[in-house]
């Protein structure tokens, strides 16, 4: 089936430079000085809106416009501050996400005229005023991609929760055959359990089924599950190397700069402190799960859906999702 709309030029027209340390209100305002006043008053939301803390990760009516709104102007300027908020990996994965749903359209047969397998069909949302000295944040959201951004004084300060996910997990057929977009999250974790010995094992793996789907879902708050499995210090150096690779690829999806901010603070909490949990199969057609959990850190992976070919993959700050602790402290000095 071809889709009458096509990202693909806008994607690389949107091609910028990303520095360490950049400044979104800028590509923000940029973005909103494009839109018409009736786009404008659907995108933007005050930044204590109760909908900032709505975000989900399947098929539904959201707020915000989309691509579908924006003429060639809108989607070029709306893509470069998504791509300024991201690392150029986190960017590709966004990208594929949506290229994906030009697969499902064919899997599920779904008719031109049905929206609900749409790759346009991505949401812009705003909240509070984009300035360079206050906070406010920012939503990229639809279809397995929620992203939660925040900033101020000139610097992103959360970028939690957010979720990437990929239906089909690999690609079976001719259209994108072969994609598999959450290659690293499935394959590195898939390689680092399979190097455990029988004893680490029964200490990894805590159930030989995996659960229906990833435990914290899309609830505001993630709270802190009971910590399972193997902690970092039981690894070999070998398991340590493989055991970073994998928490690297989670935390180099932002913006480099929040990138490097976030592995400082998992750093400063305890690289002893976080541990490995498993359940389910040990290969990829098997339905598994796993996490990665710590004192400010669960990461959740499961592929379980579609005959397990169907991947959701979730990061949560549990002392700053939605940059709710470092708003409480200015709000505090501003009141």
């Amino acid at each position: 089936m071809i889709l009458k709309n096509h990202l693909i030029p806008f994607f690389i027209a949107a091609g910028i430079s990303i520095s360490l340390a950049q400044d979104l209100s800028q590509k923000a305002n940029a973005f909103l000085t494009t839109l018409s006043p009736e786009l404008k008053t659907q995108a933007m939301f005050p930044l204590n809106d109760p909908e900032r803390f709505n975000f989900n990760f399947v098929p539904l009516a959201r707020k915000g416009p989309t691509f579908n709104d924006f003429n060639e102007q809108q989607k070029t300027s709306a893509l470069s501050l998504l791509r300024a908020s991201l690392s150029e990996q986190g960017y590709k994965k966004s990208i594929d996400i949506m290229e994906l749903e030009k697969v499902l359209i064919i899997i599920e047969r779904q008719t031109s005229e049905s929206r609900y397998r749409d790759p346009l069909n991505y949401h812009f949302s705003i909240f509070g005023t984009p300035t360079p000295d206050k906070p406010w944040g920012w939503r990229f959201e639809g279809h397995h991609i929620t992203i939660n951004f925040a900033s101020t004084e000139g610097q992103m300060v959360s970028s939690t929760p957010s979720f990437f996910g990929s239906n089909p997990g690999i690609v079976r057929i001719e259209e994108q055959k072969g994609k598999q977009v959450l290659k690293l999250e499935s394959e590195l974790a898939l390689a680092l359990v399979n190097s455990f010995t029988a004893e680490q094992l029964k200490v990894a793996k805590f159930s030989p089924e995996a659960p229906k789907e990833i435990i914290t879902g899309n609830n505001r708050k993630a709270t802190n599950i009971e910590p399972r499995g193997i902690s970092f210090k039981a690894l070999s150096s070998d398991q340590k190397k493989d055991f970073l690779q994998l928490l690297e690829v989670f935390v180099n999806n932002y913006q480099l700069g929040f990138s490097k901010t976030l592995m400082a603070k998992i750093k400063k909490a305890g690289m002893e402190n976080l541990s490995f949990a498993w359940a389910g199969g040990l290969t990829f057609e098997v339905p598994q799960y796993y996490r990665i959990q710590g004192p400010m850190l669960l990461i959740e992976y499961d592929n379980i859906q579609n005959n397990s070919n169907h991947v959701h993959t979730i990061v949560r700050d549990l002392t700053n999702d939605f940059a709710e602790d470092i708003l409480r402290e200015h709000y505090l000095k501003e009141h």
